[in-house]
This record gives structure tokens, sequence and C-alpha cells, in this order.
């Protein structure tokens, strides 16, 4: 089974290799790049579904199953914000650092720190297959913190505290995080979905 990831990223693309094999035998993932789909993808969707619906839509123009995802941050006491924003919360697409000092300006002086990760993925079949598309959601609870913990992960990772294992997601090994990340719940969900249309 060939997917395309709606991504350049070539370390997303190892990631989702990694995971997906995990429950699918001889699963192949492919970049944007390895089947020629150049330019931006325009995400202008309100929401994680919107989004991840708009990239999936692109990759499997490619002729094969194509996946998009998007994930970010909500965090209660600021209405779900930075949400489908969290790459771009401070202005510059992908910078963690200012993300980060924003974030932690925004909530001081408010004591719930409550927050969530949210990964959606979207499933687009080759047009013609005559198969739905499928959308599937991940989260993981815990709360912000005001100071930096762990060196691993990236984004919001290193003050996003996680309950049951007393430590920042930056501080647990990456296999162990992809057990209980956002992202791991919901690639495990779209395997499951592959897998009944196999």
């Amino acid at each position: 089974m060939k997917i395309v990831l709606a991504s350049r990223n070539k370390k997303k693309k190892a990631e989702l290799q990694v995971l997906l094999s995990q429950y699918i035998e001889g699963i192949e993932i492919l970049s944007l790049d390895d089947v020629g789909i150049y330019g931006e993808i325009e995400e202008d969707g309100e929401t994680y579904e919107e989004n991840a619906l708009i990239k999936a839509r692109v990759a499997a123009s490619s002729g094969y199953i194509g996946v998009g995802d998007d994930s970010g941050l909500s965090v209660d006491a600021l209405g779900g914000a930075p949400g489908v924003y969290s790459a771009r919360y401070a202005g510059e697409h992908g910078d963690d650092e200012a993300n980060n000092r924003l974030l932690l300006e925004n909530l001081k002086n408010i004591e719930d720190r409550t927050a969530r990760f949210v990964c959606t993925i979207a499933c687009v079949f080759p047009e013609g297959d005559g198969r739905a598309d499928k959308i599937v959601r991940g989260e993981v609870k815990g709360k912000n913190i005001d100071e930096y913990r762990g060196d691993g992960g990236f984004g919001y990772d290193p003050i996003f505290y996680y309950p049951p294992f007393d430590k920042t997601l930056a501080e647990i090994p990456a296999d162990m995080k992809n057990s209980v990340s956002h992202r791991g719940h919901a690639i495990k969900k779209l395997a499951e979905k592959l897998l009944e249309r196999k």
C-alpha cells in the first residue's frame, strides 16, 4: 500500500513510515516531492479537520491515497487558542521560541493552565475509488507550565506538562511520546481505517 503524505518534511515522512509500519505491513509513505507535486498548499480552513482535508485532497491528486494532517495546542483559558494558528501564533510560521514566549505571556496571572494537543488526520482516496474520505482525531491532555523542561520534541513540548509521566513531552523519549501523543493516537486510528479498506 502506497500513501502520499501532504508534506515535504522528511522527518514527518519518516515518522509516519515508522508509526504506520507498526500496524500495516509493507506500507510505503511518499512525500509530495516524491510524486511531483510542487508549490505551497494554502491552509485556509478554520478547523483542524478542514486544513487536514485540504492537504489530503492535494496529495490524493497524485493517484495514490492522500493523507494530510493538522495539529496544534488548544488552551482552555484562552478559548482554544492558539488552535489552528499554533505554528504561526507569534506571526512567523515555525518560530517555536516566539510562539512559546507569546503563549506564556498570554497565560500570565491565569491559574487554569489546562490544555490539549490535538492532531487531526484526513485520508482521501483517489478519484473514482468509490471509498469515502476518512477523518480521525487524537488528543493528549495536560497543562502548560512556566519553565522550559527537556531537550526533545519541538513546538510547545518543553512547556507542555503530561501528568501521568510527571514530565513535559520534551523530557520523554520519542517512543514513549509516540505511545501517548495526539499524533500517536490519531495514527493508530488512521491505521484501523486503512486496514478496514485494504
